[in-house]
């Protein structure tokens, strides 16, 4: 699997126009890869995608798919979307009985295996397993809706992984996700993120493929200087 270098812009695509899904997955082909959201209305309170619709927009996609499971018993349904061919499978620590057995189950199929922790989650949870996991995702919102404000008070959690993560000499990568934007993605960037989901900021320009490009040299450039 090739994979991008840092900084990686992941729009998301609960952003799109589902009627034209086909249309604005094609805008985005200069991206990482397309974050798709997955929610059950019970883990958290919304629904979006199940399988069906995963397999179709993987076969549509013109980017690998960075699939975000927000959804109860992951440890049943995670490995069922990377056998549909997810290049990376992230899922709740909050929802799943065993995390590191679940990580290795999908990187088996031959997925990357994501672990994503909710704003009120502390840091020091991950550290003993950071190397059971190719990608951390600090929510930077309360997960379940789009176009929520950033929470600012959740960069110190990333960098205190970010920190830990250097200190272990882990190659693990840390994701945003919510409310990151032109004014927002410099802050994450300087506090150790490396991996960028963008929803409103990239399908609400004028201009998507711009968008995509502007806020990796947004992120390039605040972490250079970090």
């Amino acid at each position: 699997m090739h994979l991008p270098a840092a900084p990686r812009i992941n729009p998301s695509i609960l952003a799109a126009d589902f009627v034209n899904m086909q249309r604005d997955l094609a805008k985005i082909a200069t991206a990482d890869f397309a974050h798709v959201d997955v929610m059950d209305n019970h883990f958290v309170p919304n629904l979006t995608f199940g399988p069906q619709m995963v397999e179709r927009i993987q076969a549509t996609s013109p980017v690998p798919l960075d699939v975000h499971l927000m959804i109860t018993d992951p440890d049943r349904w995670a490995p069922g979307y990377a056998e549909l061919g997810a290049a990376s499978v992230t899922f709740h620590l909050e929802a799943a009985t065993d995390p590191v057995a679940l990580a290795r189950r999908l990187r088996s199929i031959g997925a990357r295996a994501g672990v994503a922790v909710k704003p009120g989650t502390a840091a020091d949870s991950l550290y003993d397993v950071l190397d059971e996991f190719d990608q951390i995702l600090v929510m930077t919102v309360e997960p379940g809706f789009g176009g929520q404000g950033f929470m600012p008070e959740t960069m110190p959690k990333l960098r205190a992984l970010a920190d830990e993560a250097k200190r272990r000499g882990s190659s693990v990568w840390l994701q945003v996700d919510g409310g990151i934007s032109d004014s927002t993605i410099e802050i994450a960037a300087a506090a150790g993120a490396d991996t960028f989901v963008a929803g409103s900021a990239v399908y609400g320009s004028d201009d998507v493929e711009a968008a995509v490009t502007r806020l990796r040299d947004l992120a390039r450039a605040a972490s250079l200087e970090s």
